[in-house]
């Protein structure tokens, strides 16, 4: 009988790059700068500082994989490239289920890879509120920097899958303005894998664009590293200690300056759980989500939601009342699980699953939650506002509506209980129908703010550069920066705060790391 094979395989890896298959005790590491992270924030960090000449560390709590690595196992892929198998939740009413990478590139492995600038308004919003003056002007350069490094580009017309020109179908027929997603992309060939490893290596994720680039400044990347505390003498960091998953062996480095970039849930929970404090008492507040409900289509004709790019249009007419729609293909395995069927029920509806289209929203939303430790654990606390509830039950309203007009048959919707839509009408009237939040659907990629940056330290946890405030040689990375939801996929603000963040690190490297 043949062993079963491991859905991803480690195949030779670059040199820089140490896995816990190295390492065989405890180890003490040097550097000038330690990266905790490599998604999106951590992996744009290392590479701007290693190029710049200094010696950087990376430490990755998950594993190192390449191109060749990522299959069509779906499972296989969730279990290796998402914390807690994609699990995890936001404790309130509704609960809401949110995904993290954990992986070497982090969760820029298994997003979708859209690539939007922080919108003017959302600057503008920041520059008043947190005092971030002239951080507008300020980042355009390093927007423009992060796009050339990440091959921001239109998506090509042959990657375009039927369900996204249902979608543009559906929005021309009503007038509805409609745009071509921006993505970090070369070549997509519309493989619609992207949230479980990008099988081509066409998305310019932060494994195959700012890894390589670190790596080949010299930077060393330590995978399988799980970070217990930041060291600290005082209120300086002085580096961090992790440990080696699955082996007793510990990893020290000792540094001349900190970067976290562990994400909105973790980043908070570490800085507690290392003892440091901020004059705000703001760590771990703020927490925006964009929480997001799906419906699924399903039309006469055939839609292969499986053949086409990921997201290659947003319908953006209602972008100032806070809703962003989207065509989302997932594979038959996770799509099932969504749905309350089951047995024959389930196998009858997942035999039409070829005539599938499943569209979604993100929502802006207008209250924050908290991430606080319990038991040196983060956990996430949000509870989705009434006014955020209505505006999602507006929006499945609307796009229910868009999928009719682009030919649906039937809608199934995200509320427990509630009954199929048949026609635009159904779709209307679901606006005045009782649809109680407990039973509601919500899912989010969107963590953002729980350690959000401004001028003033009596409110803000870092300054406008991510240092953290009333502590020395700690920076942060990540969308826990952000002091408020930005609209649209994070991912580009997070590299573009990142490279800010770096070049002042190096505009003051003889008081930061020296």
């Amino acid at each position: 009988m043949v062993a079963a094979r491991q859905a991803l395989h480690e195949g030779t890896r670059p040199s820089g790059v140490i896995t816990r298959h190295d390492i065989h005790g405890d180890l003490v590491v040097d550097a000038d700068v330690l990266v905790i992270g490599s998604g999106a924030g951590g992996a744009t960090v290392a590479a701007e500082l290693a190029e710049a000449g200094y010696d950087v560390v990376v430490l990755e709590e998950g594993s190192y994989y390449q191109t060749r690595d990522f299959t069509a196992d779906t499972s296989g892929m969730v279990r290796q490239l998402y914390r807690d198998g994609g699990a995890t939740m936001a404790l309130g009413n509704p609960p809401i289920l949110y995904q993290e990478g954990r992986a070497v590139g982090g969760s820029t492995v298994i997003n979708g890879g859209m690539s939007w600038r922080t919108p003017d308004k959302i600057l503008a919003r920041w520059e008043k509120e947190a005092g971030l003056h002239g951080i507008a002007k300020d980042l355009e350069a390093h927007f423009a920097r992060v796009e050339r490094r990440i091959n921001v580009a239109p998506m090509d017309a042959e990657a375009i899958g039927t369900d996204n020109h249902l979608l543009k179908q559906g929005a021309d027929a009503l007038g509805w303005n409609i745009i071509g997603n921006l993505r970090n992309q070369n070549h997509c060939v519309g493989s619609n894998r992207c949230a479980f490893g990008c099988p081509t290596g066409a998305k310019q994720s932060s494994l195959v664009s700012y890894i390589p680039r670190a790596l080949h400044y010299g930077a060393r990347i330590f995978a399988d590293v799980k970070v217990k505390r930041i060291m600290r003498h005082g209120k300086r960091a002085t580096g961090a200690i992790g440990t080696v998953n699955g082996t007793p062996h510990h990893v020290t480095v000792r540094a001349k300056l900190v970067c976290l970039s562990a994400g909105a849930i973790h980043t908070p929970a570490l800085l507690a759980r290392s003892g440091f404090r901020t004059p705000s008492g703001q760590l771990g507040h703020n927490l925006s989500m964009h929480p997001n409900v799906k419906v699924v289509a399903i039309f006469d004709q055939p839609v292969t939601n499986w053949k086409g790019a990921h997201q290659a249009f947003q319908v953006r007419e209602f972008q100032d009342q806070g809703l962003v729609f989207a065509a989302i293909g997932m594979p038959p395995s996770v799509l099932a699980m969504s749905f309350p069927h089951r047995g024959r029920q389930l196998g009858e509806l997942m035999s039409r699953y070829d005539n599938m289209m499943l569209a979604g929203m993100l929502c802006e939303d207008t209250r924050t939650g908290r991430v606080r430790s319990v038991n040196g654990k983060p956990q996430a606390f949000y509870q989705l506002a009434d006014e955020d509830a209505a505006n999602l039950k507006r929006g499945v309203s609307l796009l229910s509506e868009l999928l009719f007009a682009a030919g649906a048959k039937q809608i199934l919707l995200p509320f427990h209980g509630a009954k199929d839509l048949h026609s635009a009408d159904d779709a209307r009237a679901l606006l005045k129908a009782n649809t109680p939040t407990r039973g509601w659907e919500v899912v989010t990629v969107h963590m953002m703010g729980t350690a959000r940056m401004g001028a003033d330290r009596s409110a803000a946890v870092t300054d406008a550069h991510g240092m953290v405030h009333d502590a020395d040689r700690l920076m942060i990375a990540d969308a826990s920066l952000f002091p408020t939801p930005i609209g649209v996929n994070p991912m580009e603000t997070i590299m573009a705060l990142a490279t800010r963040g770096a070049a002042h690190v190096i505009d003051n490297a003889r008081r930061l790391l020296s």
